[in-house]
Formats: C-alpha cells, sequence, structure tokens
C-alpha cells in the first residue's frame, strides 16, 4: 500500500551511474506498481545545472537501458513529479535546494516527508552531509547512504561520527541491496518456518557453506571506480559478509527491524579476522591491465575466494567460503549448504548431498539428495527437487532496489545495515588492508579463478563450476 503522506525524494547525483543503473529504474517500478504517494516529487540534484526537461530525457533513457518493461511503463507518470536543482555544498554561497525544498513543500500543501538518497560516490557522503546539516536540512528526514559506507575501519568510524552528528539512528537507511533481494529474505523464511531446515542449519549437520557470486561482467564501463576498490572492498566485506550473517545469525526473537538487525550484528561480531595468508586468494583476470584507465602495473583485485570461519558454538569448525569476481565462467547468486554424509552405504558412495538457495531474480530452491537408482539392483544415486520461488502464488516480487526504496518510504528499516554490524565487519576485514594482503593472481576470462582458490574448498571442491 502507498504512503498517504506527501513525498519529497531528493535523489543526490541524479545524473550519476548508479541513479540511472538502479535507483531511477526502481522509482518508475514503484511508481508503476503505485507505491508512491498521489502528492509527491522527485528532485534531482547535481553539480551540473541541467533543465527539468533535460533530467526527464535522461530518466527515460535510464529506464529505457536499464530497466525492465514493467518500469518502462511507470515513465510517463514518473515525469510528472519530476523538479531538478544545483546541489548543496558545504560553504552553502549559492545553494539551490533550500528553496527548492520550500517550494516543493508550498506545492504539495506541506507536511511532506523528504528523503535524500545519495548516489554519489563514497567520497561525496561526508561532505553532503555536513552541507544538509549546515543548510538546516536534517530535521526530521530520511537519509540513504548507498555501500562501501567507509573503505577501512578508520573511514567508517570517521563517516559514521560524521553522519551520528548530523542525524539520529532511526533516520539513516544504508543500503545493501543484497539484504533486500526477495531470495535473501526467504533464507529467514526457509530457516525458521521449516523444521526440516532448520533444524539440520548447524554443524551437526553442514560440512561447508558457500556464498558464491561469480559474474561474467566485464568493469570496462567503472574502470577507474573499479581500479580504486577491488572485487574483496566492492563486494566481501559488504554483500558476501552481509549474505553470511544471514544465514549464520542465530534465531531472532522476533522478526522485526530491531532483532533482525540485532541477529544479525551479534553474529559478525563472531567472525574471526580473516587470515590473508592462509584463508584468502586474490586474482586479476588477463587483460584487466589493458582497459582504459587502469595503471599498467595495477594490483588491483577483480576475484577474490576467502574461507570465513564463524566462532559460535552452532558453526565452530564450519568453512564459509565467499568467492567473487568478474569475468568468470558464469554469473550466479548462490548460498549452498554442503550437508555431511557419510562416505559409503552398502559399498557404494553417498551423495552429494546438498541445500542451495539462488539469489538471483525471484530465487530458487533446490535440494541434491542419495536416493536408490530404479533398478533390479541396490545402486546409489542422487537427485535435486527444484523449487523455483516466482512460482509460488499469488505474488509478484519486487526488484531488491525497488523493494528497499518502499521501506524506506514507510521507514521499515529491517533489511538495512546497523553501525554496530558494519564495524564487526570492517574488524573482520581488517587484515586485508595490511601488509598481509595477498598478491592477485592471473586467471584466464572464462575461468572459474585461480586455481589456487580450489584448495580454499576442500575436500568438496566448489559447487558452481564443478
Amino acid at each position: 500500500m502507498a504512503p498517504t503522506e506527501p513525498l519529497i525524494f531528493v535523489l543526490h547525483g541524479a545524473r550519476g551511474d548508479l541513479a540511472q543503473r538502479m535507483v531511477l529504474p526502481a522509482l518508475a517500478t514503484l511508481q508503476r506498481r503505485g507505491l508512491l504517494p498521489e502528492h509527491w516529487a522527485l528532485l534531482g540534484t547535481g553539480r551540473t545545472p541541467i533543465s527539468s526537461k533535460e533530467f526527464d530525457e535522461l530518466l527515460r533513457a535510464a529506464v529505457e537501458e536499464f530497466g525492465d518493461e514493467e518500469a518502462a511503463e511507470g515513465v510517463p507518470e514518473l515525469t510528472k513529479h519530476t523538479a531538478y536543482c544545483g546541489d548543496v555544498t558545504e560553504d552553502g554561497s549559492a545553494d539551490e535546494l533550500p528553496g527548492e525544498l520550500e517550494r516543493l513543500q508550498g506545492v504539495l500543501g506541506g507536511g511532506a516527508t523528504v528523503i535524500h538518497y545519495l548516489a554519489v560516490p563514497p567520497s561525496s557522503f561526508a561532505p553532503i552531509t555536513r552541507a544538509l546539516d549546515k543548510a538546516g536540512l536534517t530535521d526530521g528526514v530520511r537519509v540513504v547512504y548507498e555501500k562501501p559506507y567507509g573503505t577501512s575501519l578508520e573511514t567508517f568510524r570517521d563517516l559514521d561520527a560524521t553522519v551520528h552528528a548530523a542525524f539520529d539512528e532511526e533516520q539513516v537507511f544504508r543500503i545493501d541491496h543484497f539484504l533486500g533481494k526477495e531470495a535473501t529474505q526467504n533464507l529467514h523464511v526457509l530457516r525458521f518456518a521449516n523444521e526440516l531446515f532448520g533444524g539440520v542449519w548447524n554443524r551437526r549437520h553442514v560440512e561447508q557453506v558457500q556464498i558464491d557470486v561469480p559474474e561474467t561482467l566485464d568493469v570496462a564501463q567503472r574502470a577507474e571506480f573499479y581500479d580504486a576498490t577491488g572485487a574483496a572492498l566492492d563486494m566481501l566485506v559488504t554483500h558476501l559478509f552481509q549474505v553470511a550473517a544471514e544465514v549464520a545469525m542465530e534465531p531472532p526473537r522476533k522478526l522485526d527491524a530491531a532483532n533482525l538487525g540485532k541477529a544479525r550484528e551479534d553474529v559478525i561480531t563472531h567472525f574471526r579476522p580473516l587470515d590473508p595468508a592462509n584463508d584468502m586468494v586474490l586474482g586479476q583476470f588477463e587483460g584487466y591491465r589493458d582497459i582504459e584507465g587502469v595503471p599498467d602495473d595495477s594490483t588491483t583485485d577483480t576475484f577474490v575466494a576467502a574461507r570465513l570461519w564463524v566462532d559460535t558454538e552452532r558453526w565452530e569448525g564450519v568453512p564459509f567460503l565467499l568467492r567473487t569476481g568478474k569475468r568468470m565462467g558464469g554469473s550466479a547468486q548462490q548460498v549452498t549448504l554442503v550437508l555431511r554424509t557419510p562416505d559409503t552405504l552398502f559399498g557404494s558412495p553417498v551423495g552429494p548431498n546438498r541445500v542451495v538457495i539462488s539469489l538471483a531474480g525471484s530465487g530458487e530452491l533446490k535440494v541434491t539428495t542419495t536416493v536408490k537408482k530404479p533398478g533390479a539392483f541396490l545402486e546409489l544415486g542422487t537427485g535435486t527437487a527444484n523449487l523455483e520461488l516466482a512460482e509460488v502464488e499469488p505474488g509478484e516480487s519486487l526488484p531488491p532496489y525497488a523493494g528497499l526504496l518502499e521501506d524506506v518510504l514507510v521507514g521499515d528499516r529491517t533489511l538495512f545495515t546497523t553501525p554496530a554490524g558494519l564495524e564487526a565487519a570492517w574488524i573482520a576485514f581488517a587484515p586485508v588492508l595490511g601488509d598481509e594482503r595477498p598478491t592477485p593472481e592471473p586467471y584466464a576470462v572464462g575461468s572459474w579463478g585461480p586455481t589456487s582458490a580450489e584448495t580454499l574448498a576442500e575436500p568438496h571442491g566448489w559447487v558452481l563450476g564443478d
């Protein structure tokens, strides 16, 4: 159900890559679904002044290129709500935003909820936060920060201090779009509503957890950003750590924002700091340094595989294997629980037994188990039962960004990261930023990464690419 209160959605960095790829298509989808208020405004901001007509043209082009058919159907109505002005600056000398917000409040009848979405480079988070505070634009608003929220433990703490000097924690929404995936949320339901799975969700029954997000994508369109970041900073300490926390957390007292967030942050505090020398492999795909904008001597990682240990009674001794990379042999977003099995039964090898949850799209659940082969003799084989979650009726899933934006509209912080959880994640990741960081190993385009990463997943090996 759409909020009834008027809304002003301020999109900082409205002409940037993130806004065009993710935020504008998500808003168009929400508009098409009727999940935006009747009276609202989309106020784009940026350093370069453009007219509202030019902003509408940019919006149409972005949704056409990056949105789906449903999002495209929302564009005609969405463009009835747009405006554009220059962004705030720390000196405030020629800021248009305060006056434009006052004008829109008058148009909408006053009392509109204001949401600031910072679709800007992370280096701009602190300056824009200070500028909003200096301009007196922080009271009662909500503010959305993209990842990465800091690039180290120290920069995280500095940024969070700046944010909390301007906003109360209840006003702050830190997005990790993997938490917004419906299939990620199904991890809760699968585990807590089904004893068949919940009963085996521990070290007695699980031998490995694999969280695998290989990508076939290149980085040529964002080489400058990527070379300053790399796979480990872009994906491991953000998305993969958060999904690992979803899998590893203890049952919350209640399935609400406070308790889910607390359960996630509690288990992240039990992530053992990574051991780069023994539990990590970095890679760089062949030809990466030939991309325009990448230095000839770049040591940026385009692949990372890590073995994470979760020091809780439930998961003691169970490796969480995390892997992601660019230009790999396939694309997937998959969580696999490799179940313990006897080596043989009646003299025949057993296995593999697995629970696989695909996080891509609407999601898919696969259960692979040992069965008797049809026939006169007692021979063992494996069978897989599949459930595509898109087939569950009734229902129509929202794309992750659209779902998270809808949560911001209604003030639901369940699927957003917390300061305590992020600080614990940076503590666990900190050794990777030190002198023990491995040198990235070359890997062929279309492969599954450096061969040395295979040793991390022994004795079973990586399920994807096997």
